[in-house]
């Protein structure tokens, strides 16, 4: 890939190890999200597709690699006592305001009413006028249907409506790449739907995305790309229509069939 691409590329990701316990979970995986690209990484169970996207959004440090936002490299390195520096730490808290994380879990705070969790981030970290943002909070609820749910508590809400104001929290902080990290995992099939017209209208609009996901059908129908991940290292990878229709691999073959 040229110097220009990686530079102009939205997230770039190169040759990322990780390793819990002894284990390498993830070994040399590289991706390159360009802008509006909406990229699927699909994969079974333990592929490492939520370790590789909590890298990216750095919940969890690689071992070895490389991470490039908007062309700025990030700065991974740990000091003897394996911490970081006050310099690093700005740099990724700064980072992690670019990219809008959404958990399978929700990870809704239960003490705030759902437009406290929505203002939170702004207010908190980017440090914006509190009327300003209340405005655009309610604005992002309504957009994703749950303005009239504005202030009741994350408790007396259904999984789809916890899902739904997590994306709202996300986007409140005008996020350059949004990630989604299996979002429809712990949904009632029936509140499975409103989650992912939410995020359809997101990839329609030209919202940078990587999702990992296991709604083959949702992914076929919004993907500019998808990645299939097996044992810690990409198998496969390109449009849609090439992966669904002509795979190649032949685990990625027996994973399509277990789907379907």
């Amino acid at each position: 890939m040229s110097t220009k691409s990686i530079s102009e590329a939205a997230l770039y990701a190169e040759d990322l190890h990780k390793s819990f316990g002894g284990i390498e979970v993830l070994k040399g995986v590289s991706l390159t999200a360009q802008k509006h690209d909406v990229i699927s990484i699909i994969g079974s169970s333990g592929s490492g597709k939520s370790t590789f996207l909590r890298c990216m959004n750095l919940l969890e440090f690689p071992d070895a690699g490389k991470i490039r936002v908007h062309g700025e490299k990030l700065d991974l390195s740990q000091n003897s006592r394996g911490g970081r520096s006050k310099h690093v730490q700005q740099q990724i808290e700064r980072i992690r305001s670019c990219l809008g994380m959404v958990f399978q879990s929700f990870n809704l705070w239960s003490h705030m009413s759902v437009l406290e969790n929505v203002m939170l981030g702004p207010c908190s970290v980017l440090k914006r006028n509190r009327d300003e943002v209340e405005v655009q909070a309610r604005a992002l609820l309504d957009r994703v249907g749950m303005l009239e749910k504005c202030h009741m508590y994350p408790d007396n809400l259904s999984g789809g409506q916890k899902q739904r104001v997590a994306i709202a929290r996300a986007l409140a902080m005008d996020p350059d790449v949004m990630l989604f990290d299996e979002p429809t995992s712990a949904l009632d099939p029936e509140l499975v739907n409103e989650v992912l017209l939410v995020i359809r209208e997101l990839a329609e609009e030209g919202r940078t995305m990587i999702m990992v996901t296991h709604e083959m059908r949702f992914a076929r129908d919004v993907s500019s790309q998808v990645v299939y991940l097996h044992q810690g290292r990409i198998e496969e990878q390109g449009s849609p229509e090439q992966l669904f229709n002509n795979p190649r691999s032949e685990h990625l073959q027996r994973f399509l069939s277990s789907q379907y």
